[in-house]
């Protein structure tokens, strides 16, 4: 059975963080690591990770459900934090956990994904839904297309076998608001690297992001996204985050 890593990255998010260790919680997949890494934040987020942490101490000599490492230190931003865990993690399938698993199983479905995924399968994505507390406020029904196209998946719902990190490395932290979709770009520009798709919302992601805090980090990551793909040799990056963006645009609900 595959160990899966979800990797947390905090910084003064407590109650955003409760409900995402809630959602982990609730998983039946029965191989899970935890790996937290907060930038020593001051308004209550460490309580709740000494807490959980608490909960699942001597679970990995158990071989119960759900094992957790964790530390808080300062760090250069989110991309930073995201590699410090992903140095901690031991997990054959590895995943940013920093929303809500919005189902029970979504961890198990994912996993399945990409064991029943044959030749070429990396790992795999599913659907995600952004909310601001109760409300949607854009659907992300990715579905399967080529990035020549604007297509990516979801990041919050990747999962990725580990040796995807070792072979094509980690986030290039000198990008502000697009190190995940560069991260993405750099795999997927080959065609033989293939992603199973779930299509089922498996994950709530928390409005608000790096990438949709308003229009000067939208053009920020605009403008990195073409960066990102004329660094990683991709024909025509300006056009391709046009229909990036067209596709974006698509998602906001009513």
């Amino acid at each position: 059975m595959w160990k899966v890593s979800l990797l947390v990255t905090t910084y003064n998010v407590r109650e955003n963080l409760k409900v995402t260790l809630a959602s982990i919680e609730q998983q039946d997949y029965p191989l899970i690591e935890v790996i937290m890494v907060d930038g020593q934040s001051n308004d209550g987020t460490l309580e709740v990770i000494r807490e959980f942490a608490g909960r699942h101490e001597g679970e990995e000599t158990n071989g119960t459900n759900c094992t957790v490492q964790w530390i808080s230190e300062p760090d250069g931003g989110l991309y930073d934090a995201m590699n410090k865990a992903f140095r901690m993690c031991t997990g054959d399938l590895v995943a940013v956990c920093n929303d809500r698993l919005c189902r029970p199983d979504a961890v198990t479905k994912l996993v399945r994904a990409v064991e029943q995924g044959g030749e070429g399968c990396i790992g795999a994505h599913a659907d995600l839904v952004y909310v601001e507390g109760e409300h949607v406020v854009r659907a992300w029904h990715m579905g399967e297309g080529r990035l020549s196209e604007g297509w990516l998946p979801g990041h919050p719902t990747l999962f990725l076998k580990r040796e995807i990190y070792e072979k094509y490395g980690v986030y290039d932290t000198s990008y502000q608001c697009a190190a995940d979709y560069e991260f993405m770009v750099r795999f997927l520009k080959e065609e033989r690297n293939r992603l199973a798709y779930v299509p089922e919302v498996l994950v709530e992601m928390f409005y608000g992001g790096i990438s949709n805090a308003g229009l000067h980090n939208y053009l920020v990551s605009f403008w990195e996204g073409c960066l990102a793909l004329r660094r990683n040799g991709v024909r025509h990056p300006l056009l391709i985050s046009i229909k990036r963006t067209l596709l974006v645009l698509r998602q906001f609900k009513a």
